[in-house]
């Protein structure tokens, strides 16, 4: 089966910049020029909340890794972080001095990487809500930065034409990947950390090796490519570009597979949901659509596509010898031995229990900030009046 178009949502006021799955996939955050984020319900008839609080166009958002949080970057910029809740209480990080671009959260939810356009990537704490360091090479602004899956290096695209590869912990760049024609709007890694993908303003998209350095596949399209997002078994890469057009490209096969239209107007971002069942696309149309990815998996091996796409746009991946970056490791139907169904269980209720927990923390951490930034104002209207009370005792002796 084709992917199908699943849900319509509408309810934005302008562009939509960005969309995001939560992990449990009944939730999904979508970013706007409107200023606002709005969560969606994937249940039928759940109302939508709108969250307001940027002061200018909200470019990024993200659910964190347990879902009790969302990050988002506007013009205005700051980023925020959310509690995705019906009271929609925002916190407020302040130290990039232009638009912020991008957000992500590491994958143990306790970092944020955050890209702008004062050409800085910078790296905060989540939990204790602080500015940790910038990443200071590229020479314009950066549009998007992104974590590697095991934190340790980061990656960021910018309109300096250039794919940086940095060091979480030395925070050296350690490589720099030229090869592009014109702006890098969007990059990320591949699930297994070992291959980057990005896409720009010269109608590509192109992987490299992060290992060896190297060009692995390149896509040549017709339109430029604004955003994009690897299926989660590796096999698969979307795209969203200005012709309107979604594109699902087989990385096994080195080709395209789908041209999917849905948008009126240009295709802003895209995102699939971390089980890659669905996958969501804004466009400058104010719409969201979730859609049906209907890839046929066989028994949790490498997923098998169903048929070809007809249009290939040229695209001339190097195909299965170059591709050696986790996509060919076929997931084992086995169980490790010594491992009973009983195992099995305890295990998932210790990662549900492990899961609430992180979800509790992630709501304290919300609430412990927000009682700071009242403790600040507090503070500040005490000195103001012990400030005054000086005054006041200073005109009365003199």
């Amino acid at each position: 089966e084709d992917p199908s178009l699943e849900r319509h949502f509408k309810g934005h006021r302008d562009a939509v910049t960005s969309v995001d799955f939560s992990r449990a996939k009944k939730q999904l955050v979508s970013g706007s020029m409107d200023s606002c984020l709005m969560i969606w319900s994937m249940k039928p008839q759940m109302r939508a909340y709108r969250f307001m609080g940027h002061k200018d166009a909200v470019l990024c958002v993200q659910f964190s890794p347990s879902g009790h949080l969302v990050a988002s970057g506007s013009r205005d910029k700051t980023v925020r972080l959310w509690i995705p809740s019906v009271k929609g209480e925002s916190t407020v990080f302040k130290a990039h001095t232009a638009t912020v671009r991008s957000v992500h959260f590491s994958s143990d939810g306790q970092s944020l990487v955050t890209a702008s356009d004062d050409k800085t990537v910078k790296v905060w704490t989540v939990h204790r809500q602080k500015f940790l360091f910038s990443l200071n090479q590229h020479i314009n602004w950066v549009r998007c930065a992104r974590f590697s899956p095991d934190g340790r290096l980061i990656v960021s695209a910018s309109d300096d034409k250039t794919v940086k590869l940095w060091d979480k912990t030395s925070r050296e760049c350690i490589h720099s990947f030229c090869e592009h024609g014109g702006f890098v709007n969007h990059v990320d890694f591949h699930p297994s950390g070992n291959c980057i993908a990005a896409g720009g303003t010269d109608n590509t998209v192109k992987l490299w090796d992060v290992r060896m350095n190297r060009l692995l596949q390149h896509y040549q399209g017709n339109s430029v490519v604004n955003s994009l997002s690897f299926h989660p078994s590796g096999n698969y890469l979307v795209t969203a570009s200005s012709d309107s057009t979604l594109k699902i490209l087989d990385l096994l096969e080195g080709r395209l597979l789908y041209t999917l239209h849905g948008h009126q107007g240009p295709a802003t971002c895209v995102a699939f949901s971390r089980d890659g069942d669905f996958f969501a696309s804004g466009g400058s149309d104010e719409q969201v659509m979730v859609w049906k990815t209907n890839f046929d998996t066989d028994d949790g091996d490498v997923v098998k596509p169903q048929k070809y796409g007809s249009s290939v746009d040229g695209s001339h991946g190097t195909g299965h010898s170059e591709m050696d970056c986790g996509i060919h490791q076929r997931k084992t139907k086995t169980q490790d031995s010594g491992r009973t169904p009983e195992h099995q269980e305890e295990e998932n209720s210790l990662a549900n229990t492990l899961e609430h927990i992180i979800g509790q923390l992630d709501v304290l951490t919300q609430t412990v900030s927000i009682l700071e930034q009242r403790l600040t104002l507090t503070e500040d209207k005490l000195k103001e009046c012990l400030e005054n009370q000086q005054k006041i005792i200073q005109n009365k002796t003199n």
